[in-house]
């Protein structure tokens, strides 16, 4: 097949809204039609969404789908899904399960969340101690699992459990997709400093997986979960924003809106704050632009690091600014949320929320780890438990 290029992407496009014109096609019928259109996530293969065209073609479709008023598929809504599981997928699923699972996962009918944190495996996350023991066509699992966002909403999850305790800790783990909606799945949710609780902690008792379900092979769980994990750092640092989207918009809007409330070292402060933000904003584009080439690397890692830094700054300085009223904070009470909303809260929400940037999708503390390690080469730190067996381990 021949590769399309952007005047045939557009061309497509144009077929796509002909057949299913946005304002008289029901909002799931129109992102079905997309996905099957090709005109999904373009570069994936023909038949998943995709025409393996590529990657830098696809805002082509995308604007021109927006300026015909067609629906998005609430990307903030099923990040997850999209970002982390819908590469792993591609990367690691059988042909049956890219069938059965990308589809509703790009459409937004089903949305997933990511097992893998455990109260005692966060930062090393391959010391975690979920176990799932194969019995016949199944796996039976039993764990914990914590921080898990979405979980109160999610039908699916990923996740990575041990299978063989006997080998080393990166060793002998497996991933897996789990149906939130089975037996010995439960979910409670994790109140946090912000008053809500958009995280969870998820227990598994005897939960059957079946084996059609495993990604990777047996024991390769980790090879896996190192490809969800840098699409997530990617997804998280190296998202696509506007000049002045994101924390330093709230900002900027204020210091032009209010000029009572400048000073000359908060002047200075903005202004340093601002050009890091465009500085991370301009990278975030290269990177994305790395990825056409193959998949995303340790340079996510950087990306999610300075993602993290400015928003906790940012919001610092933003609180700061409003004097008194930065330490208002709206209604305290315990909800559920379906998203994240840095931008539509107030400042006092997003000073306590971005406290948690340093922490998820990796701590900060790993993340200076893997760029010290994998991008300027410099010696790694001593790991006298990489050839140890888990069960050897102090816990």
């Amino acid at each position: 097949m021949t590769v399309p290029d952007a005047a045939e992407l557009r061309r497509r496009t144009q077929d796509l809204l002909a057949a299913h014109p946005p304002a008289t096609t029901g909002r799931t019928a129109f992102l079905r039609a997309r996905f099957d259109a090709g005109l999904a996530w373009v570069h994936y293969p023909a038949g998943l969404g995709g025409l393996d065209a590529p990657r830098s073609l696809q805002p082509v479709v995308d604007a021109a789908l927006a300026a015909a008023g067609a629906p998005d598929n609430d990307p903030r809504r099923i990040g997850i899904g999209l970002g982390m599981a819908a590469p792993t997928l591609l990367g690691f699923g059988t042909d049956e399960q890219k069938q059965r699972f990308l589809r509703p996962l790009w459409v937004g009918e089903e949305v997933w969340c990511q097992l893998f944190s455990e109260p005692g495996a966060g930062s090393d996350l391959a010391a975690l101690g979920t176990r799932a023991v194969r019995e016949g066509e199944d796996w039976v699992v039993d764990g914990q699992k914590v921080w898990t966002s979405s979980a109160h909403l999610a039908r699916w999850a990923i996740l990575i459990a041990r299978t063989d305790p006997d080998l080393p800790k990166h060793r002998g783990i497996s991933y897996f997709i789990c149906d939130m909606t089975d037996p010995g799945v439960e979910v409670r949710p994790l109140r946090q400093i912000t008053g809500e609780a958009e995280f969870n902690e998820v227990f598994l008792t005897g939960v059957r997986i079946p084996d059609s379900r495993r990604l990777g092979l047996v024991g390769e769980g980790w090879k896996v979960a190192q490809t969800t994990l840098m699409n997530e750092r990617v997804s998280i640092g190296g998202a696509r924003i506007p000049r002045e989207g994101g924390m330093i918009g709230p900002v900027a809007r204020t210091w032009r809106e209010r000029p009572e409330l400048r000073t000359h070292d908060l002047h200075q402060r903005l202004l340093a704050l601002w050009v890091g933000a465009e500085v991370a904003r301009l990278t975030g584009t290269r990177l994305r632009q790395q990825l056409v080439a193959g998949q995303p690397g340790p340079e996510g890692s950087a990306m999610k690091l300075a993602f993290a830094r400015l928003n906790q700054e940012i919001s610092g300085l933003e609180v700061e600014l409003l004097g008194d009223e930065g330490l208002l904070y709206g209604d305290w009470t315990m909800c559920r949320p379906e998203l994240v909303d840095f931008t539509g809260r107030d400042a006092g929400y997003r000073y306590l929320r971005s406290k948690g940037n340093s922490i998820e999708g990796g701590t900060s503390e790993v993340l200076l780890n893997i760029v010290a390690e994998r991008v300027l080469g410099l010696p790694a730190e001593p790991r006298n438990d990489k050839d140890v067996a888990w069960k050897d381990l102090a816990r």
